[in-house]
């Protein structure tokens, strides 16, 4: 079967090719599935460039999928087979989700009323939102500001708490501020002046803020950058405590704010799954490419302005 790798540490641009390869079985408790849709992430990028260095290339890339389940492991019941499913990919193999077909150790059904590339576009965005959302604690009736609301995660982070009865303040760029607002959110823009801007919004006390705003991977190794926007988010709650950053842990370890560790959510996605079929969630999707076109996809992903999900279809 066809599948994307990268058979070296280094820019995806460079590394990542179409092979042939073997075609994957599952194993006990898992399943197999004839992938429709791959979800694409900056986290695929980052794996390329060494993400995890002791996982030894040739590796796919891929981490989440939509498909139907062709292959049972043992202890999976029969009646899986058939079943439209979608569900995160491990990573680390030979093949990943950017292939004809691949192995899943977790899954959900697709919905009715859920086609299957936003089924492919849910996995890691439920997970992290609904992970970063719980560990902030924000509560019904209490403010949460969304920075990067623009984000697939950040707007994945906002419909789950207006869904749960929160206040959210986005910040986004005019391109998403219509939609959020359809949503239910207040918008403002980033940039100089956000601090104020979100205090006259708020009237009041802003009781979180979420950090979503994608910046770029880097190594370990690399000098760490300037102070971002993590002091104003500071500032507008009062207390590092109150504020989670997903994208800039070593920031964060300098300024007391949280980061988004902790045990992952994967048994959020029937839930969210569920919200999606009915239009109370989504994922904006930018883009479906066949397979042979990653290169497309790879660039206009690190450009940070594909405005969605980018999707490959093998």
């Amino acid at each position: 079967m066809r599948a994307l790798q990268y058979d070296r540490l280094g820019d995806p641009e460079d590394v990542l090719a179409l092979h042939d390869v073997a075609e994957p079985h599952p194993g006990p408790g898992q399943v197999r599935v004839r992938v429709a849709f791959c979800g694409l992430n900056p986290a695929d990028w980052a794996l390329c460039e060494g993400l995890f260095p002791d996982q030894e290339p040739p590796c796919g890339i891929g981490l989440e999928v939509s498909g139907t389940v062709d292959e049972v492991g043992e202890g999976v019941p029969d009646d899986e087979l058939g079943r439209l499913v979608l569900g995160p990919v491990p990573h680390g193999t030979a093949s990943a989700g950017a292939a004809e077909l691949a192995v899943l150790a977790t899954w959900t059904a697709v919905p009715e009323g859920l086609d299957l590339a936003q089924a492919a576009a849910l996995p890691m965005a439920a997970e992290t939102a609904t992970r970063c959302v719980d560990l902030l604690g924000v509560a019904p009736g209490e403010t949460l500001l969304v920075h990067g609301a623009g984000s697939v995660i950040g707007r994945m982070a906002a419909q789950l708490a207006l869904h749960r009865g929160v206040r959210v303040i986005a910040t986004a760029g005019p391109r998403n501020a219509a939609s959020l607002r359809a949503s239910g959110a207040q918008v403002t823009t980033y940039g100089d002046g956000m601090v104020d801007r979100v205090r006259d919004l708020a009237g009041g006390p802003v009781d979180r803020a979420f950090d979503s705003a994608p910046v770029a991977w880097a190594p370990p190794d690399t000098p760490p950058a300037p102070d971002g926007v993590l002091p104003d988010l500071v500032a507008i709650t009062g207390d590092p405590d109150r504020v989670l950053t997903v994208a800039r842990p070593a920031e964060a370890a300098r300024l007391g704010v949280r980061n988004s560790a902790g045990a992952l959510r994967i048994d959020a996605l029937p839930q969210v799954a569920a919200l999606a079929a009915r239009g109370a969630v989504d994922v904006p999707i930018a883009g479906s490419y066949p397979l042979a076109e990653f290169g497309e996809t790879v660039r206009r992903s690190r450009s940070m302005q594909a405005g969605g999900k980018l999707l490959l279809v093998p």
